[in-house]
């Protein structure tokens, strides 16, 4: 008699449980440890302060894990280009969210050279800013210049243990004043501001919610996040990059046959429901809300979007709070109008201006770091 999804699952959970610390010890022989292994490097001396700052910089949080970075060096200086197969053409059509994870690289890289006591000079898009679309010309150059004057971002301390948490949140409130020292890690010409007033907070959850069902009730869209996750251990380092999902039971149920791309992309398919169960159930625990808005929507204020979001989620992580960005009803692709312009009625400091990012707060536990790829492979020859 074939097993139930049900059954599968409490025959894995009791195997977990029977095993004690042998499971334990499996779950770790089962940690992608390899592709988790430049959050621990950073920081590592390579004799060259350049490389020394990339070691935090490639740490940045950018969609979907892609981590598009390329990295020329150019004598006291780098260039920074965008791999343009690290795309997500369906969910972020204009390469608006990527050139936001370059804002947050680029953060991440002046505040680990200012640590050393180094100045960073950005010259962003120095061959003019591409649209409609990223192209091949320049993200940045970045000159590092010694400088006595040059002192570190009290936020820098959060760098290793920031995380992007999708866990479901605690109970337990986000006090305003904790909120309002996040906001205030926003950099200037961008617009931050979040709210715990819990009928605000509810309509939030609810726009979350509908957007997240638009992106994987999409055909291309949905499949464009399956086509870059990676299940499992195996997968993670074979390929760290993208969505990952590991742990124990991820490979318990991966072993089963249950949890496979071919059955995350079939309605009627349980990995296909738990998708969106899983993302409703941990927006539903969100206890506030962080957004950030701009007048203009140029690339060089999406970096500065970049900026401000990975300063305020390292506030975040000071005060000891989860953060969970949720993008979705900010996608530019036609079947999403509806919530984007909810959003926007709702999130938009002034009339016109651009939504670059929206998140849930609350309290977790710290999940692992995301996996990452070496920083020699990023870097190109000259």
């Amino acid at each position: 008699m074939a097993q139930t999804r049900r059954a599968i699952l409490k025959t894995g959970a009791a195997g977990v449980v029977i095993l004690g610390s042998g499971a334990a010890a499996w779950s770790l022989t089962r940690a992608p440890v390899e592709a988790r292994e430049p959050w621990s490097k950073a920081g590592t001396s390579f004799g060259d302060a350049r490389l020394d700052a990339l070691s935090y910089a490639i740490l940045a949080p950018n969609p979907h894990n892609m981590q598009p970075w390329r990295i020329r060096l150019d004598d006291d200086a780098l260039t920074v280009f965008c791999d343009l197969a690290r795309l997500l053409p369906q969910t972020d059509p204009p390469n608006r969210q990527i050139t936001i994870g370059f804002g947050c690289f680029l953060e991440l890289l002046r505040q680990a050279a200012a640590n050393k006591g180094i100045r960073t000079e950005t010259t962003a898009f120095p061959e003019g800013e591409p649209q409609p679309i990223l192209d091949g010309r320049p993200i940045a150059v970045v000159r590092f210049v010694k400088d006595a004057e040059a002192s570190p971002d009290p936020l820098f301390a959060a760098t290793i243990a920031r995380r992007t948490n999708r866990r479901p949140f605690s109970e337990r409130a986000v006090g305003p004043s904790a909120l309002d020292r996040i906001i205030g890690a926003s950099v200037n010409g961008v617009v931050a501001a979040g709210t715990t007033d819990n009928g605000r907070v509810a309509e939030l959850r609810q726009m979350a919610k509908d957007a997240w069902e638009i992106e994987w009730a999409l055909d291309r869209t949905r499949r464009e996040s399956i086509n870059v996750t990676r299940i499992g251990k195996r997968e993670i380092e074979a390929k760290p990059f993208g969505l990952s999902l590991d742990g124990p039971m991820i490979e318990a149920i991966a072993a089963a046959g249950m949890m496979t791309p071919e059955n995350m992309d079939i309605p009627e398919k349980a990995a296909y429901e738990q998708s969106i169960a899983f993302y409703n159930r941990a927006v539903e625990t969100a206890s506030a809300f962080l957004w950030t808005s701009t007048a203009e929507n140029r690339r060089t204020d999406q970096l500065a979007a970049g900026a401000a979001w990975v300063r305020m989620q390292q506030a975040a992580t000071l005060e000891g709070l989860a953060f969970h960005p949720l993008s979705q009803a900010l996608q530019e692709f036609p079947e999403m109008a509806p919530a984007y312009d909810r959003a926007h009625e709702l999130l938009a400091h002034q009339q016109g201006a651009t939504v670059q990012m929206l998140a849930r707060l609350g309290y977790a536990d710290a999940p692992p770091p995301a996996p990452r790829e070496a920083l020699i492979s990023k870097i190109d020859a000259a």
